[in-house]
């Protein structure tokens, strides 16, 4: 039996370790922290049990909820589906019904309230433009040159929000090729792909626990706590730390691989070191019989108005009147520091959401994440998943047609175990 070394326990390293195991592979797998998870898991404060961040995912996510599925994890339960809403707390928004996905997308453009017929027709022309171009554009574009055409209010209200959910990247920086393949999945995928799937459970019990309990019951070997020094090669396997293994898979963060690979390829260090990162911060506050019109809502956001969306997380998991702001593309608000983001999100909250507040809102805690994806702007080289032969990487950072998703993480675990099988 083949053996297979995995350093990283999050969700990309997760997804290498299962994939092997299936194909009947020795795996261990090497995680530095006390817990699995990686960037997407859960922490403590006040007393609650929250997460380090907010993750949604979508019906396109087709590699991320089979495996889910694999392990145990029951979709219906995990998960809430609902159509893709990009609603505001005034009720305005694209608000899309079941079905197919791009007759429910022009149902939805057509009825959204606010737009002029004009803008409406600008949205569903463009949309079709990037379908009949086979949602492809020259790479040096960002998506606010990709959008310049559309009117300031379809870009303001749908697709600007969209861009920074999905890339964690503000319009001017972000990668119009990369957002153009986000759409093309959500909206050309079948039938569902648009829709999201809010998180019912904590971040760790939705893939690491259960995927952690499935190796451990196939065998797999699961060393938390135990930060790997050094890889070095052993005539045709590798050695971690002078253990023999016969492939190896580096999971871990791209500064992380970098350090572990540099020996053995010096190239493919330096554009793992060489990615800039943009960070993400979680506004988790409170309010008292509180419930939200929707799960999760939209919110304009400005230079003092942080946050582009809010969840409920009481009518998500429970969590009565807990509610959780996320501010993304978050670097100058990381700049300004974590009490002055905190007190400008509650303004911002108590203002947006006054109608639905029961009382006033108060702060549990900001989570911030200052590497939670790397900055994805046009022409980037991401380093590939080949390091040398047996030596493969993984991540949500490694080369592909995804931004850092979760679905990006799991997809690359998977193509590096079937490369070093």
């Amino acid at each position: 039996m083949s053996t297979l070394a995995v350093v990283g326990g999050g969700w990309a390293g997760l997804a290498a370790a299962v994939h092997a195991t299936r194909a009947g592979r020795k795996v261990t797998l090497f995680e530095m922290a006390p817990q699995l998870g990686g960037r997407a898991r859960q922490i403590d404060s006040h007393g609650l049990v929250l997460d380090n961040g907010q993750h949604i995912l979508i019906g396109a996510y087709a590699e991320t909820l089979a495996l889910m599925r694999h392990v145990g994890v029951d979709l219906g339960r995990a998960l809430k589906r609902t159509p893709l809403h990009i609603a505001y707390p005034d009720g305005s928004g694209l608000q899309m019904r079941s079905g197919a996905p791009v007759p429910a997308f022009i149902r939805a453009v057509w009825s959204y309230t606010g737009w002029s017929r004009g803008d409406k027709w600008a949205l569903l022309s463009t949309a079709a433009r990037w379908a009949l171009g086979g949602f492809k554009c020259p790479p040096s574009w960002t998506v606010a040159h990709l959008t310049r055409h559309l009117p300031p209010t379809v870009r303001e209200a749908l697709l600007d929000p969209l861009c920074v959910a999905a890339l964690n990247t503000p319009a001017l920086q972000a990668s119009a090729q990369v957002f153009l393949r986000v759409l093309k999945d959500a909206l050309f995928s079948g039938h569902g792909s648009a829709d999201l799937l809010l998180p019912r459970w904590k971040l760790s019990a939705l893939w690491p626990d259960p995927a952690a309990r499935w190796l451990a019951r196939a065998g797999a070997e699961l060393r938390l706590s135990r930060r790997v020094d050094a890889i070095t090669r052993e005539g045709s396997g590798w050695q971690i730390d002078g253990e023999p293994f016969d492939r190896v898979v580096l999971a871990c963060t791209a500064g992380e691989a970098a350090r572990l690979a540099e020996p053995h390829a010096v190239d493919w260090a330096a554009l793992a070191r060489g990615l800039r990162y943009e960070p993400i911060v979680t506004v988790y506050a409170h309010s008292a019989d509180t419930q939200l019109p929707q799960p999760m809502l939209a919110l304009r956001n400005d230079a003092r108005a942080p946050a582009q969306f809010v969840f409920d997380l009481g009518a998500l998991s429970g969590m009565e009147g807990v509610l959780a702001f996320v501010i993304s593309g978050a670097a100058p608000w990381v700049e300004r520091g974590n009490d002055a983001t905190l007190a400008a999100t509650l303004r911002q909250g108590q203002q947006a959401l006054a109608p639905h507040l029961r009382s006033p809102l108060t702060g549990l805690r900001a989570v911030t994440e200052k590497r939670a994806t790397f900055l994805c702007t046009p022409g980037l080289q991401r380093p590939g998943m080949t390091i040398r032969p047996g030596l493969h990487a993984a991540g949500d950072y490694v080369d592909g047609p995804y931004p850092a998703t979760l679905e990006g993480a799991i997809r690359s675990g998977r193509d590096a175990a079937n490369a070093s099988a």
